[in-house]
């Protein structure tokens, strides 16, 4: 096979090798202290809280362009803050005084919850399972005591369902249906049927039938950009493949954006990648906590070399299940364009472990 890619599957399987060598390099190049991960993940907490917050404020201010960042970047900030929660334990475990760290990550958590939701409903939807999956790990990484209690479940449900109804209110008092929830329902119930009635029909073991693509007798019956990495990147090699440039949005194409990632998967490679992924995913994940049962042994057993890299693991994992939970069953968008590149980015940091777990 020639190593310059000759289609869209071809073009996303070589970037994953490559970003997953890279992060094996990385892994085992740097030192990774709990106090150079701690560093890191604050300034990217600091970093997204901004960029999501100017994004949100750019919807109310006329004559500016908002470009939403949450897509693309809401698993890496669920990576950041998940590690800097995972972090708090060992901080104390060494007497340090997390109070004002606690409070600055407390208020940051929200300002991304609020700006985020603004911006997107599946954003929200990943975020809220990502903090939920995080807490999770953490207390079973360090044997704690579960906070999540009958009482705080509702108080979490009650909360979203506020969330939800204030955005709908919001969104017909200024008149700005981007903020509807109920117009994106509306959109999935009147569009939804249609896009899985023509996957199922169409979808082959390796694509799809000819022809049925959006472009008609030039479809190539597989690869055709449904399922593809930045429009940006491709463009930057100079590779000739077919790129839609939102026509999924515009033009209400054969597979809806808001689809779960699956139909788009089939739709666009087949069947047969369909399993490799979903095999690669529970296989990414069964590796992720095997080695965070390692690093806790490790830890548990007086070696504290390995807390940068857990509470790395932690945030990386989580992040990883959220975006793959929802991009894939839920909302294709999430799991597309830039979201994919970030998706193969997290399954790397997961998997880079490894070799880190091999060499000792």
């Amino acid at each position: 096979m020639p190593l310059i890619a000759q289609n869209h599957l071809q073009f996303i399987m070589e970037v994953a090798v490559v970003i997953q060598f890279g992060v094996f390099f990385l892994l085992n190049l740097f030192p990774i202290s709990l106090s150079l991960v701690l560093l890191v993940a604050l300034v990217l907490s600091v970093g997204f809280t901004m960029l999501f917050g100017f994004d949100a404020l750019f919807l109310f201010l006329p004559g500016f362009t908002h470009s939403e960042f949450t897509h693309p970047y809401g698993p890496l900030a669920l990576l950041a803050v998940v590690t800097l929660l995972a972090a708090f334990p060992m901080m104390k475990e060494t007497g340090i005084n997390t109070r004002s760290l606690k409070i600055l990550l407390g208020l940051m958590i929200f300002l991304i919850t609020v700006t985020g939701g603004l911006m997107h409903r599946s954003f929200l939807l990943l975020w809220l399972l990502g903090l939920f999956l995080g807490f999770f790990i953490i207390s079973k990484s360090f044997r704690q005591k579960s906070m999540f209690t009958v009482k705080r479940v509702i108080l979490v449900v009650a909360a979203a369902v506020i969330g939800f109804g204030s955005l709908e209110v919001l969104s017909r008092v200024l008149d700005m249906s981007i903020l509807s929830p109920v117009i994106r329902l509306m959109r999935i119930d009147q569009f939804a049927l249609p896009s899985i009635t023509m996957v199922v029909k169409n979808a082959t073991l390796t694509g799809h039938q000819l022809g049925t693509c959006y472009w008609g007798d030039a479809c190539q019956g597989g690869s055709e950009g449904y399922i593809s990495l930045p429009i940006t990147l491709i463009m930057l090699f100079g590779l000739p493949f077919p790129l839609f440039y939102g026509i999924l949005v515009t033009k209400k194409d054969v597979v809806d954006y808001m689809l779960p990632g699956i139909f788009g998967v089939t739709f666009d490679f087949g069947y047969l990648t369909l399993v490799f992924l979903l095999v690669w995913f529970i296989l990414v994940m069964i590796i992720g906590f095997n080695i965070l049962q390692s690093y806790r042994k490790r830890r548990e057993q007086g070696d504290k070399s390995y807390m940068g890299r857990e509470v790395l693991l932690i945030g990386s994992l989580t992040a990883f299940l959220s975006q793959g939970l929802v991009g894939l069953f839920l909302m294709n968008r999430s799991f597309n364009g830039t979201a994919l590149l970030t998706f193969i980015f997290l399954s790397a940091l997961v998997v880079g472990h490894l070799v880190l777990i091999k060499k000792k």
